[in-house]
C-alpha cells in the first residue's frame, strides 16, 4: 500500500473519530438507551475508525506507533461479529474517553495540529 492510501486511511480514521464525538456533545451516556439511532450511529461510526484502521499498511502502522492499532482493530472486529452483544457503557467511554486523544494524535499525523 502507498504512502497516500495510508493518508487516506488516517483522514477517514480522523474524519468518523471526530463525528462520533460531536454526536455526543450535550448528551448524557442514557442518552444511548433511549435513542436507537445514536446507538446506531455511533456504533457504525466507531467500526469505521477500526475498519479504516485496518487498511493501514503494516509500515504505516510502524511509523505511527503511538496510536494503539490493535485495541481499534479489535474493537472494530468486537462491533462487527458481536454485533448482539454491544457494550453500550463501554462504547460510551470509547467515544467519550478514548477518541479525544486518538483525534489528537491523528492530526498531528495528518497536520492539522
Amino acid at each position: 500500500m502507498t504512502q497516500h492510501n495510508d493518508d487516506i486511511r488516517l483522514r477517514h480514521m480522523l474524519d468518523y473519530s471526530r463525528k462520533a464525538v460531536a454526536m455526543i456533545e450535550g448528551r448524557a451516556r442514557e442518552d444511548l438507551d433511549r435513542d436507537e439511532m445514536l446507538c446506531l450511529a455511533l456504533t457504525r461510526l466507531v467500526e469505521v475508525v477500526g475498519e479504516a484502521a485496518t487498511r493501514v499498511s503494516r509500515p504505516g502502522q510502524e511509523r505511527h506507533a503511538q496510536i494503539p492499532w490493535v485495541q481499534i482493530v479489535g474493537l472494530r472486529n468486537r462491533l462487527v461479529h458481536g454485533y448482539d452483544a454491544v457494550d453500550l457503557d463501554i462504547l460510551w467511554d470509547i467515544v467519550q474517553q478514548d477518541l479525544p486523544p486518538l483525534i489528537a494524535d491523528l492530526q498531528d499525523i495528518v497536520g492539522e495540529a
